[in-house]
């Protein structure tokens, strides 16, 4: 309910700001954008087309330039982006959290991007480059800089004065990290610990251990699930010795699960999960019939089985009428399982300690499906047809499909995962392919044996 209210609003926001630059009203849409916080202005210029997004970005406030670049998907902003000039963006950026600014900056050639590190003074271009020399779904990609150290050898007030002489926290601050003289992470303290401690205890005798630091390397969605599973909101970053190099906060990790949901989505239709709404015509075409190009192999691949067996498909119209009942509650089948192998592979719930009993529960789903739906439609084509022979060849068609659509479901994502592909990319048309190209072989291999 909250969400179709904050939708309905964001569509009136736009119909009003659309009104007002129809009408040359420039300053009423530069106040409209001025009452609204950085992630409104970008939802808004994200359900912008080009030529209008490009107006209402000179129309945005410039301090708040570099929240909003932050907060856009990725193919927004890079279009934003390319029209900037490197002084312009750097002044944006000021400020900005190291991985907010990575964001901005890793879509840039070589060259631009140089462009921009010269416009930054010698502290924000060190930062900057550290970020940008960790892969991007990494924690080294993802993290920030910007935290505070402590060593274990003072005191709870020495760390409370100097807190309060440096008045203010980064953002998402939950701990302090505690450090020796070589900057090891040698473990944390809670803020809540630190005000409930005594001010002569010393740090080192409060603080916890750091056995949960992330390594620099590891992978995004498995610090997603770090987090999921242990109700963090920050956690530290630390390389091969162990050198505390940044922490990765609550914020960071919910784009990372925002973003794997998109990713799912979108790429069971063969887009980014990035795709701009309102990206230019021959860009959207150009992207699109990639996927479609390569769906049309999968279909000629099913069509060559009906090809097969034209001689039987022309002697008894009912198998024709009848053929696409096989592979379609196949394809269903198979993608239901699919869908739930593809999630448990993303939480981490899959491994080879359990995949087998996985195959082995699907395939019995699979049975037990299959004699439900091919008692029912076979009895369905019996009493339809008049003919019990036809009745029995699809209901063992069916069964025989819905049994493979279920190991199928599982063994595809598994594969696909194993060797590096994207399962939400491939899995569906995979398994759609295979379901069709046997329900097919099968319903029509046994029409012609026993009918023709």
């Amino acid at each position: 309910m909250a969400d179709a209210l904050e939708q309905d609003q964001t569509h009136q926001t736009l119909q009003e700001v659309n009104t007002a630059l129809e009408n040359g009203m420039f300053v009423h849409v530069r106040r409209i954008l001025q009452d609204m916080e950085p992630e409104d202005i970008a939802h808004l210029l994200e359900a912008s087309p080009p030529k209008e997004r490009q107006v209402l970005w000179q129309l945005t406030d410039p301090e708040e330039q570099g929240e909003i670049l932050d907060e856009l998907s990725e193919d927004v902003k890079d279009g934003i982006v390319s029209q900037m000039e490197p002084e312009k963006l750097a002044a944006v950026t000021e400020g900005m959290e190291s991985d907010d600014v990575a964001y901005v900056l890793r879509s840039l050639s070589d060259e631009r991007y140089q462009e921009v590190l010269a416009q930054m003074d010698a502290t924000d271009r060190h930062r900057i480059e550290k970020a940008l020399a960790y892969p991007e779904e990494t924690a080294g990609g993802m993290m920030s800089t910007d935290f505070i150290t402590i060593r274990g050898d003072v005191t709870a007030d020495v760390v409370l004065r100097y807190l309060r002489m440096k008045g203010e926290l980064p953002e998402a601050t939950d701990a302090l990290y505690v450090v020796d003289e070589q900057e090891k992470l040698i473990g944390h303290l809670s803020l809540s610990a630190l005000i409930t401690t005594q001010p002569d205890i010393e740090i080192r005798d409060v603080m916890e251990d750091s056995d949960e630091a992330i390594p620099v390397d590891m992978d995004d969605s498995e610090i997603a699930n770090l987090f999921e599973r242990r109700n963090w909101i920050s956690a530290p970053v630390v390389d091969a010795n162990s050198h505390l190099v940044g922490r990765i906060t609550i914020d960071d990790v919910v784009d990372i699960i925002r973003e794997d949901a998109e990713h799912s989505m979108m790429s069971m239709a063969g887009l980014d999960d990035d795709e701009d709404t309102f990206a230019p015509v021959m860009k959207s075409a150009r992207r699109r019939s990639i996927w479609l190009g390569v769906n049309v192999l999968a279909a000629l691949a099913a069509a060559s089985v009906s090809n097969m067996f034209e001689d039987t498909l022309a002697q008894m119209a009912s198998i024709a009428v009848l053929m696409t009942i096989v592979p379609s509650m196949g394809g269903v089948a198979g993608n239901q399982t699919v869908a739930l192998v593809i999630r448990g592979l993303a939480v981490g719930h899959i491994g080879d300690s359990n995949t087998r009993w996985l195959l082995s529960k699907e395939a019995r789903v699979g049975l037990i499906n299959g004699i439900l739906w091919a008692t029912i439609i076979g009895g369905v084509v019996v009493l339809w047809k008049g003919n019990i022979v036809l009745g029995a060849i699809i209901a063992g068609a069916m069964l025989t499909n819905l049994i493979l659509a279920g190991v199928a479901g599982v063994t595809i994502p598994i594969l696909l995962k194993k060797y590096n592909i994207d399962p939400a990319l491939a899995g569906g048309m995979a398994l759609t392919t295979i379901t069709d190209i046997v329900g097919l072989s099968v319903f029509l291999g046994l029409a012609t044996i026993f009918l023709i």
